[in-house]
C-alpha cells in the first residue's frame, strides 16, 4: 500500500469509504450494502471498520476507528507516527472525515505533536464550523479536545533523516534553485531562469464506507511525503481530491502523488460521474485518464462505490506501478478481501 511501489519511496494515505442501503443489491450485481473499501492492502483497517458497523456503530465511527487503526499500525510508514519525516526530520500528519450526509468536513493538516490524526478532524467537525485546521494552531485544538501531545519521532524516522542528510538530501521537491538540489543540500535561494521538471511527491490512504442507514461517509490519513518541505500539505485533507462522500451518489477516494492529483479534485470527479449513471469502474478510469492528459507519468490511484454497493478501482500504469491493490469487506464476502486492478 506504500507509494513505494510505484518508485521512488513517497508518502501514502489511508482512504476508507464506507457505504449503507436500506435495500440490499441483488448478488447478481456483484453490489451488496453495506460496504468498506479502503485503498491499499490494509486489512486490518477494513477490519476494525466492518466490525465497527457489525457492533451497531455509524459510518462515520467506522471510517474514523479504521484510518486510526491505520494510525496505530503505522500502515507502510507512511500513515501515521515515526514516518515520512520533512526536510527538519520532524513527521507532521494530515486527516480528514466527511459526512455524506450533511456534507460536513472535518480536516486538519501539518498536524504536529498528536497522533490521532483522524480523531482530531472528527472533532472539527463535532465542536467548531470550520472545515479545515493547519500547523500549530490545529495541535493546540487537538489539545483543548483532550488529546496528548506526544512524540511523532521514532528512531526508525531518525533513521531516515540520517540517511537522507548522507546522500545530499536526495531526493527533495525543490527546483530552479540554486544550489542545485538534484546535488546537494541547502539552504536554497531562487536562481533567475526557470524550467519545469515533473517528478512524484506523495499518495495517501483512505477509506469509504456506506452503510444501512442510507449514509456514505469517507475520511484519509497520512503523514505526507518523505522529506517534503516543512509546511507542505497534500490532497489527502483536501475535500474532493483526497476522498468526497455524498449520500445522493457515491463515495470516492484516492491515494498517489497528492502536489498533482489534488490539482484535480479527482474524488469530487468521480462521485459527481457516479451521480450520472456511470459505473464506479468507469468513472474510476474516466478521473485517472483525464489527469493522464496533463500528467502521464503520475503516480496514483482512485477507489469509488455507489449507494448500491457497486465499486471500483482504476489507476495509472507507470514503471514499478502496474497493479494497484485495495480493500473491500461486504455481505457478499466472508472476510474483508484484498482485490486488485490493472492499471490503465
Amino acid at each position: 500500500m506504500a507509494a513505494g511501489r510505484g518508485g521512488g519511496r513517497q508518502g501514502v494515505t489511508v482512504s476508507l469509504l464506507l457505504l449503507a442501503a436500506l435495500t440490499p443489491a441483488s448478488a447478481a450485481s456483484a453490489a451488496a450494502l453495506p460496504l468498506v473499501i479502503n485503498t491499499w492492502a490494509f486489512r486490518t483497517a477494513a477490519e476494525t471498520a466492518w466490525k465497527v458497523l457489525e457492533s451497531g456503530g455509524s459510518e462515520l465511527d467506522a471510517v474514523e476507528r479504521g484510518c486510526s487503526q491505520c494510525e496505530i499500525d503505522q500502515c507502510d510508514g507512511s500513515v501515521g507516527y515515526g514516518g515520512s519525516p520533512d526536510e527538519s526530520g520532524e513527521t507532521t500528519l494530515d486527516a480528514m472525515i466527511m459526512d455524506g450526509n450533511t456534507m460536513e468536513v472535518g480536516a486538519v493538516a501539518d498536524l504536529r505533536r498528536v497522533k490521532n490524526a483522524i480523531g482530531v478532524a472528527r472533532k472539527v467537525i463535532e465542536y467548531t464550523k470550520h472545515t479545515l485546521l493547519v500547523g500549530e494552531s490545529a495541535s493546540l485544538f487537538a489539545v483543548r479536545m483532550g488529546f496528548p501531545y506526544e512524540d511523532l519521532t521514532t528512531q526508525k524516522s531518525l533513521s531516515l533523516y540520517s540517511e537522507w542528510l548522507n546522500q545530499s538530501c536526495q531526493p527533495n521537491y525543490w527546483k530552479n534553485v540554486v544550489p542545485d538540489s538534484s546535488k546537494s543540500c541547502g539552504p536554497y535561494k531562487r536562481r533567475e531562469e526557470v524550467t519545469y521538471k515533473e517528478e512524484h511527491t506523495s499518495s495517501q490512504r483512505s477509506m469509504v464506507v456506506i452503510g444501512e442507514s442510507g449514509t456514505v461517509a469517507s475520511g484519509t490519513s497520512t503523514n505526507g511525503a518523505i522529506h517534503k518541505l516543512p509546511g507542505r500539505v497534500g490532497d489527502s485533507p483536501i475535500a474532493g481530491a483526497g476522498s468526497y462522500a455524498d449520500s445522493t451518489a457515491g463515495g470516492a477516494a484516492a491515494t498517489g502523488d497528492g502536489d498533482i492529483m489534488m490539482r484535480f479534485l479527482p474524488s469530487y470527479q468521480a462521485v459527481e460521474y457516479m451521480r450520472m449513471g456511470t459505473d464506479p469502474t468507469v468513472a474510476c478510469q474516466k478521473v485517472i485518464s483525464r489527469i493522464q492528459k496533463y500528467a502521464p507519468k503520475f503516480f496514483g490511484a482512485i477507489i469509488c462505490a455507489n449507494t448500491t454497493g457497486s465499486y471500483g478501482a482504476a489507476c495509472n500504469k507507470i514503471p514499478g506501478f502496474t497493479k494497484f491493490h485495495f480493500m473491500v469487506s461486504s455481505p457478499l464476502l466472508s472476510r474483508p478481501t484484498e482485490q486488485v486492478v490493472d492499471c490503465i
